[in-house]
């Protein structure tokens, strides 16, 4: 579930890296499940995350950071400039993620 932090909003993620396509699978809980092409060496699967979320949500790569998880499948993601219910928009639109989180209004 995306809430909001002191630097934007906070997004737990799930990474499957060397996946078949680049894809938001959607919500599991409070986990936004990702799929990524990209394998986990080289910090190669990271910068598919940053680049698959900034598309999603119609922003730029600088303004989407991974705080925690860098080694792991389980990431922590602040992305910036954006509120708690612009993110639940944009992943909710046609292309965005399935089954979108329910965001209290800030």
């Amino acid at each position: 579930m995306a809430g909001r932090s002191e630097s934007g909003v906070s997004l737990k993620l799930r990474v499957q890296p060397k996946a078949a396509r680049n894809q938001v699978v959607g919500y599991q809980g409070d986990t936004l499940h990702l799929r990524v092409t990209a394998p986990p060496e080289a910090s190669k699967a990271n910068a598919a995350v940053v680049s698959l979320l900034a598309q999603t949500l119609g922003i730029a790569k600088s303004r989407v950071r991974i705080v925690r998880g860098h080694s792991s499948r389980d990431k922590l993601v602040v992305v910036e400039s954006l509120a708690p219910r612009e993110v639940k928009q944009r992943l909710n639109a046609p292309g965005g993620a399935v089954n979108p989180p329910v965001v209290p209004s800030s």
